[in-house]
């Protein structure tokens, strides 16, 4: 008989690997990712995907380790020190600890995604979800961590190189510095102006092309057609699509029949400009203005300055929903100025869209100026998102956009938008953060249809609302409208007060945890049905009507327009 020892179990084995593994990392930085793993997984705005909440647990389970690993140096400097049966007993914690909160998490994560989607109206996921996301989260994690130590290993060689020569205090510095230097050099000068140079080329070819279905217009009322100044080709993606949408006459039609108040119907304009149409911003807005010019857009009872989003697109609810209004008696003028998607606008030239925004308006606000007060049309402003931001870059305050036109419509407004921002900050007492009073809404109000329940909230403040009206319309659930980089330290106001009613009460601010979170939900937003999250489809009616209305309107009429709005284009 042999007397070699027994080899230890399958699940023995695994163990002891998996201890080995584990050893190689720092228990406190361990430690930091378990609860930064499990606080990601917790409440957040928008219902995701396994590869989106996998994206965001990994990301924050790296952060956490980051921390413990800096608290456990932390506390080595401070002279602390552990014993081997302390070490012995705070890895049997850690193990136990992770075999409670990891699938703790995850189910609490499925809770809360179910409940999310039960409001939001969407189907639950299969429980295979749990799964990816752990798997996910845990390469992503490891790839992170991986990529810090590698860093930390090339500061400890650039420290002793240059030790040979200097004091250590002195080369340790140094080596920080050096690395930090080389490391921004590296991300600025090749990641991003690499990937920034790859994603001009990879939309640049994008906005090339045309979408399915969009064929050049006919009628000269349309930039791009043979009569227009601004050539078909220069339009871009988006402008193509834009300057050949709209909803057909008979749904023209039939609002002006049901409303009885914008008979007879007209074809309504549309003008814009693409990149290739000038050199710069200003000569852009320009060929603008002369498709104005040519089209007798100046004729028409009301014009309307649009702040296209990053890819130059135009939300063809908010064009269709002022056309059926008005019964085709308008002009809606826009450009481009990106065939970026909006983050990536926001990321590499953030100073573009409002730049974009002031140039369009002012160009055409110099040409209506110069028409008779008594024969010009009204002049609104609108914009969605990154457009949005762009269309107040326009203004200085709340009193230039009263000054100089008959209105706004603001959909889904960025948080860092400083006109938005200001008024937010500055809102009356006792308003909620998510629909803010300012001034007792005499010139702006906000609208929230998810938080308040009431498709005629913007009345709620009383029918004593003289023009001209701006109108803010933000959702509870629309992380686009609540991030901001102060999320990592402080708690913002549309958690500590009453929250919308798509917003669920066990959503809490957690230091860092709640800022990866929201940037998460940016990318998600607009994922999910119409009046959550970043979704705005069916609220440009309710929007137009407030700020907009013809004579005689009434709130039977902008039901009418909403039935119409909603539904699909092709329908009479």
């Amino acid at each position: 008989m042999s007397d070699a020892a027994p080899r230890p179990a399958w699940g023995r084995r695994t163990l002891a690997g998996l201890t080995r593994w584990a050893g190689r990392y720092s228990a406190f930085g361990l430690a930091g990712a378990l609860v930064f793993f499990g606080t990601a997984l917790g409440p957040a705005l928008i219902p995701r995907s396994p590869l989106f909440q996998g994206l965001a647990a990994g990301i924050c389970a790296a952060i956490g380790y980051g921390l413990g690993v800096l608290l456990a140096w932390v506390l080595r400097v401070a002279g602390v020190r552990w014993s081997a049966r302390v070490v012995h007993w705070g890895w049997r914690i850690l193990l136990v600890a992770t075999i409670v909160v990891v699938p703790v998490a995850l189910v609490v994560s499925i809770t809360w995604q179910n409940d999310l989607r039960d409001i939001f109206g969407i189907e639950h996921p299969s429980s295979a979800h749990s799964i990816t996301i752990l798997v996910l989260a845990l390469l992503l994690a490891i790839g992170l961590v991986g990529l810090g130590r590698a860093l930390r290993r090339l500061t400890l060689l650039v420290g002793s190189l240059v030790g040979r020569w200097i004091p250590p205090l002195v080369a340790r510095l140094t080596a920080v510095a050096v690395v930090a230097i080389a490391l921004v050099l590296l991300v600025n000068g090749t990641i991003v102006q690499g990937g920034m140079a790859a994603l001009n080329s990879v939309y640049g070819k994008v906005d090339d092309t045309t979408a399915e279905g969009v064929v050049q217009p006919t009628e000269p009322l349309r930039s791009g057609s043979d009569a227009s100044l601004a050539a078909w080709d220069e339009l871009g993606k988006q402008g193509r699509t834009f300057v050949s949408g709209g909803r057909p006459e008979a749904q023209l039609e039939s609002v002006a029949d049901r409303t009885g108040a914008t008979k007879p119907v007209m074809d309504p304009i549309r003008v814009y400009a693409g990149l290739e149409s000038g050199d710069d911003l200003d000569a852009i807005a320009q060929v603008v203005v002369a498709e104005l010019d040519r089209t007798h857009a100046w004729d028409r009872s009301v014009l309307a300055v649009v702040t296209a989003t990053g890819t130059g697109w135009v939300d063809p609810s908010m064009a269709d929903s002022l056309e059926l209004l008005w019964g085709g008696d308008t002009a809606i003028a826009s450009m481009q100025y990106s065939y970026l998607p909006s983050w990536v606008s926001f990321l590499g030239a953030r100073s573009t869209p409002p730049a974009a925004g002031k140039a369009l308006f002012e160009a055409i606000y110099d040409r209506w100026s110069q028409l008779p007060e008594d024969s010009r049309p009204l002049l609104y402003v609108a914009g969605i998102s990154l457009g949005s931001f762009g269309s107040q870059g326009a203004f200085s305050s709340l009193q230039d956009v009263t000054a100089r036109t008959d209105g706004a419509l603001w959909m889904g407004t960025p948080g860092f938008t400083p006109l938005w921002s200001d008024l937010t900050a500055h809102r009356d007492a006792g308003s909620p953060e998510i629909t803010p009073v300012v001034d007792g809404g005499t010139t702006a109000r906000w609208a929230n249809r998810p938080g308040e329940g009431d498709d005629r909230q913007l009345w709620q403040l009383g029918t004593d609302w003289p023009q001209p009206r701006v109108v803010f319309d933000q959702h509870a659930s629309d992380g686009v409208t609540w991030w901001s980089p102060d999320l990592i330290l402080h708690r913002p106001d549309w958690l500590a007060e009453p929250r919308g009613t798509d917003v669920l009460d066990s959503t809490t601010w957690l230091p860092v945890v709640t800022f990866w979170r929201s940037t998460i939900d940016l990318f998600v937003a607009a994922s999910v049905p119409a009046g959550h999250g970043h979704n705005y489809h069916q609220e440009y009616a309710d929007g137009w009507a407030a700020i907009a209305p013809p004579e005689g309107w009434t709130p039977a009429d902008t039901d009418v327009l909403r039935e119409v709005v909603g539904s699909v284009p092709s329908e009479s």
